[in-house]
């Protein structure tokens, strides 16, 4: 499979954008999602570890999931989250995890799946019962976003109702949206969502 970020690793942590971004989303993440010392959670598409480093004191012990193996290297060289997070350089749509988390995260990294449906399926499947995922990425766009040759972008955002309809169709229950942030570029506004969701537990 190829690294569509292999080029990119190496100063992605540099990007005003992305830092204003990983510190609006951990920080909403922290704030809303109640981590506990004992989770044992999943961040997917952790990328160079930002939303990780948000997380990390909050809770136990994190497994930081990416298809970039570059991008994984970066985050698994930061000394604050040694001891914390291990890396798993997998696709878990095709080759599951063999653990059962209590929080999975994600940050702007759905928009890259191209089958939604398969990947909330997963995180579904990925949860102890009563775990609970947080996702962030952007609503709706007009494509205008990224670049318009960039590789590996199937989504122009989400629109939250079909979302929902979609998490639902999934197993999640208590499904609620707000907005974290809006990244402002070339005259546009892109609102950034986090949505909350709890997989339902099994009587």
């Amino acid at each position: 499979m190829t690294d569509l970020f292999e080029n990119k690793a190496g100063d992605w942590d540099k990007g005003d954008m992305k830092q204003m971004l990983s510190q609006a989303i951990g920080g909403a993440m922290v704030q809303k999602v109640g981590f506990e010392k004992q989770h044992h959670v999943m961040d997917f598409g952790a990328g160079t570890g930002l939303i990780c480093s948000a997380i990390a004191p909050h809770v136990q012990s994190i497994a930081a999931v990416d298809i970039s193996p570059s991008m994984l290297e970066r985050l698994a060289a930061k000394p604050e989250l040694q001891g914390k997070v291990t890396t798993v350089c997998q696709d878990i749509l095709d080759c599951p995890i063999d653990e059962k988390f209590d929080v999975i995260v994600s940050a702007m990294a759905m928009h890259h799946v191209q089958d939604t449906d398969v990947l909330l399926q997963s995180f579904y499947e990925h949860l102890k019962d009563d775990g609970r995922v947080a996702l962030a990425d952007l609503d709706a766009e007009d494509g205008s976003f990224h670049p318009a040759d960039i590789e590996g972008v199937f989504h122009d955002g989400f629109e939250r109702s079909a979302l929902q309809k979609k998490l639902e169709q999934a197993g999640f229950l208590d499904v609620h949206f707000e907005t974290v942030t809006t990244v402002y570029k070339d005259d546009n506004a892109y609102p950034i969502f986090l949505v909350m969701a709890r997989k339902a537990e099994r009587g």
